[in-house]
């Protein structure tokens, strides 16, 4: 049980927690104390002096005596008998507080009508609730040359600052990140900045992130984005800045000599009580009041992070950080902040297409859906959904492949995947709702990733692992070839890495299933040993699909050591399509396709006879009967094909079959589809994400729109094909779905796949690890070119003994090369096995899927480039002015 104490506080005794500040007291009993630098989610630090308040304490004989100064609340702990008197009360705490405003405001710009924060500003709001209403400062104010880019997304106007920490205590105690940082004494103490040299984002921040120089950079070919032209994708620091207001150039070096390379930059300037930190891309486009909010859920990842969208006569021109203490806290990922022009982008579909004499033209709606009818009635189809879409689209598709197609010939997985994968899926995901969940792995005394890196691949799941391991002591293990930054940054001491060539991620969880019945010192056993504690967890991520064996040897840990299992996916809508049935052998809620009453419990849901009884045709499959002939056409929504295992094989079966797209904008798809119907995205319309905890994340329509939905236009797809699907509206599909019920029959059966054994690479190849950059070349990044400017060099990382063997040297052009294709990078020599290389699955100058055809763990031939890299027509890839995006 909690111990408690009582105090007072303006008159009102109050029982609160022991350890509570008074600041946090005062909130529960509604009493509100200005403050800046206070924040519930940051560690305590008085910075700001705003929170002071009288306070008086019992002495050793019980006599209440007065504190001889102010006091800051957000730093006082409530203690038995204590009487506080807040401004309200108390005539020195009011005086104590109009005196540290007056303070702030000797030097603060009354440059309100200009300034970002305008509208919404607490400094604002209290210098009118608790200031005073003239200023006696005569003289003139500090002023500063502004803004400073800190970053190609982050610019800071020194002069605003109040010096609250708050940016600084972010990026130190939740991010991990090295920030600007507290410079100088007295009236000249201001937040300062990195050197010119250090800001270049072509190299990398220290802490084991190997970086090379900006020259050795300008070497790499970084020609290849998609969708926009490459020069429309130069990052610009000073746009959006008025005239003589461009980032100004070095100044005093940091205490950490780091730069500011965070993928949770944006959370700083949300925090900001003024606006010191402001977003280069939002910089002056509007003012607060201007503003429509409107909660949503971002679209990102399968955290399904609170969002909140604020847009304009039809634009959106930013999004925050939504509070859900369930989720993300207050905090979210650059990405989930900054990436959403893709929704306007050019390119954007707004009429049906239909492709005549090889060129697609604008045709009417009824047209299209004849034209696509028969095309899909001429013979066997398929479904391709893609891992992006909301529960209700996701069902849709599911339901279409059986109802109007007959078959379950569907898998949602545009990634590597597998047999071993899909019986995982439906025996330990579909249908088992809310498992291991953030508040779970903030609790968990031990945590093994295996096949998930948490920054790159999960952002928030990162910040609560890292304010365990802080807070908590939680014990993080890794199953992977290296210690990445992100690992490194799990607490202070960062994850304990197991080391593993990647394809033998299945010996390495038998190896420690082995471990967990015996004991020793290895870093095995201590792994093992950890993971028998209550509550510890085993977090698998999808990449262990490219590995044989690796989910069956994960559920054989799981049952050595009790720990519980949690399959954390990429992309926002993996875990609704697999509870919806979006895959070839599991039925909507975990219904296996052969078991006959599964299939007579959705038949009778859905109104039909029967449904398709024979598991379907994966992805690889389709694609392969596709090119053979032996299916017809097939039903695309919103894929990638250079997310594919082999784009080049996709591309060929699309061009060979009937292809009925679902698409937002323009896509690789495009060019082969016969008929084109444009989809809405997630601004213009209502859905649900089922985030990987089993978590449902609802969100409304922000933007008006005509713009229809995927599971409308099926449903109208379906009507014309014959067949009814009754996903017509939102509130329709969200019925069909709840009428299903649970399921609480079979289940598909648990995998039970030997990790095979691994040939060794050969001198001169090495095996290939990859995955995805959080900030790359993803098709939900593009045209933001600010966010672009963040995104981390793309290198080839290799070990010190096999970059010898090849004779290369840090910052050498190494080439990877299958038959299919190379791809050249500057090497960065990492603590990492020999004969492992790890490049970038999607970034600029390395789209592993499209250049190689390769999978995680295929070998790969290794040497120095055979044609020379050009460089003249490469932009500098230093300087803030010009650090080059991507469509990223």
């Amino acid at each position: 049980m909690t111990e408690t104490i009582k105090f007072t506080i303006d008159g009102i005794e109050t029982e609160v927690p022991k350890g509570t500040l008074v600041i946090r007291a005062a909130e529960q009993v509604g009493i509100e104390i200005p403050r800046f630098c206070d924040h519930p989610l940051l560690e305590p630090a008085g910075a700001c002096r705003q929170c002071l308040v009288e306070v008086a304490t019992p002495d050793r004989e019980g006599n209440v005596r007065p504190m001889p100064k102010p006091q800051a609340s957000c730093t006082l702990e409530a203690t038995p008998g204590m009487v506080v008197k807040t401004q309200n009360t108390s005539a020195v705490a009011d005086k104590a507080q109009k005196g540290v405003l007056e303070l702030l405001l000797i030097n603060h710009p009354l440059d309100c009508p200009i300034c970002d924060k305008g509208g919404e500003c607490p400094l604002q709001n209290q210098s009118l609730s608790h200031g005073t209403a003239e200023s006696r400062f005569i003289d003139k104010k500090r002023t500063f040359p502004k803004p400073i880019a800190v970053s190609t997304q982050i610019l800071l106007d020194r002069e605003r600052c109040v010096l609250c920490q708050r940016c600084t205590r972010f990026s130190k105690q939740i991010a991990g990140d090295a920030f600007i940082d507290l410079q100088k004494r007295g009236a000249e103490q201001q937040i300062g900045r990195f050197n010119e040299d250090v800001l270049g984002f072509a190299t990398e921040s220290a802490g084991g992130c190997h970086g090379y120089s900006p020259k050795q950079f300008d070497s790499v070919d970084r020609s290849d984005v998609s969708g926009l032209d490459h020069a429309e994708l130069k990052v610009d620091a000073a746009a959006n800045t008025p005239a003589g207001e461009a980032p100004v150039g070095a100044a005093e070096a940091d205490e950490s000599g780091q730069l500011f390379s965070s993928y949770f930059s944006g959370n700083t300037v949300q925090i900001c009580p003024v606006g010191a930190l402001t977003s280069a891309a939002y910089r002056f486009r509007s003012r607060p009041f201007d503003l429509v909010s409107t909660p949503s859920i971002s679209e990102h990842d399968s955290s399904g992070s609170a969002i909140r969208i604020d847009h304009r006569r039809g634009t959106v021109l930013r999004r925050l950080a939504g509070d859900d203490p369930m989720v993300n806290e207050e905090w979210i990922t650059d990405k989930d902040r900054f990436a959403f022009t893709w929704q306007t982008a050019p390119g954007r579909l707004t009429k049906p297409l239909v492709r005549k004499d090889g060129e697609l033209v604008e045709v009417s709606w009824p047209e299209a859906l004849r034209v696509a009818t028969a095309g899909l009635t001429a013979g066997p189809s398929a479904v391709l959904p893609g891992g992006r879409l909301t529960i209700e689209d996701s069902y849709a598709y599911a339901k279409f492949a059986r109802v109007a197609l007959g078959t379950n010939d569907v898998d949602y997985r545009a990634r590597a995947h597998g047999d071993e994968e899909l019986s995982f899926l439906g025996s330990v995901v579909a249908g088992t709702g809310i498992g291991v969940t953030f508040a779970d792995l903030e609790k968990a005394p031990a945590v093994l990733m295996a096949g998930f890196e948490p920054e790159e691949e999960g952002g928030i799941v990162f910040l609560r692992l890292r304010k365990a391991a802080r807070a908590h002591g939680l014990k993080a293990f890794a199953i992977a070839p290296f210690a990445s930054r992100g690992l490194q940054r799990i607490g202070d001491a960062g994850a304990t890495l197991i080391e593993t060539a990647p394809g033998a991620e299945g010996h390495a969880l038998d190896a420690l299933a082995s471990a967990a019945g015996g004991s020793g010192d290895s870093v095995e056993a201590q792994a093992a040993e950890a993971l028998k504690a209550p509550g510890a967890v085993i977090i698998v991520g999808e990449r262990l699909a490219a590995s044989d064996g690796a989910y069956s040897a994960a559920l054989r840990l799981a049952g050595a050591t009790g720990a519980r299992i949690a399959w954390i996916p990429r992309r926002a809508g993996e875990r609704g399509a697999v509870e919806m049935g979006a895959l070839p052998n599991v039925l909507p809620g975990g219904r296996p396709v052969e078991d006959a009453a599964a299939r007579v419990d959705i038949a009778t849901a859905w109104g039909v006879d029967s449904l398709p009884s024979a598991p379907g045709r994966d992805l690889n499959a389709i694609v392969r009967d596709l090119t053979s002939g032996e299916l017809n056409s097939v039903v695309v929504g919103g894929l990638e094909l250079s997310d594919l295992p082999n784009p080049q094989a996709a591309a060929a079966a699309l061009a060979g079959a009937f292809v009925v797209s679902l698409e937002v904008r323009e896509s690789d798809v495009t060019e082969f589809a016969d008929v084109v119907l444009p989809v809405a995205p997630p601004v213009e319309r209502a859905g649900a994400f089922w985030n990987w905890e089993g978590r449902v994340r609802p969100f409304g329509r922000a933007i008006e729109s005509s713009a229809g939905t995927d599971h409308r236009m099926l449903a109208l797809l379906a009507d014309t094909m014959g067949h009814r699907l009754g996903t017509e509206t939102i509130e329709s599909v969200r019925k069909d779905i709840d009428q299903l019920g649970q399921w609480t029959g079979t289940r598909v059966s648990v995998p039970t796949a030997q990790a095979q054994v691994q040939v060794d690479a050969a001198p001169g190849t090495a095996r290939l690890a990859t995955w995805h950059q959080l900030i790359d070349n993803g098709a939900l990044q593009i045209a933001e070119r600010f966010l672009a400017g963040t995104a981390k060099a793309p290198v080839a990382r290799i070990s010190a003994t096999t970059a010898q063997s090849l004779g290369l040297a840090e910052g050498d052009l190494l080439e990877v090369s299958t038959e299919h294709g190379a791809i050249d990078l500057p090497v960065a020599i990492t603590k990492i096995a020999d004969n492992v290389v790890w490049l970038p699955m999607k970034s600029v100058g390395s789209h592993v899927h499209r250049d190689l055809n390769a999978l995680p763990g295929d070998i790969v031939t290794l040497g120095a480039p055979r044609v020379a890299v050009p460089t003249s027509a490469q932009p500098a890839g230093a300087g803030l002015g010009a650090v080059e995006g991507n469509d990223a």
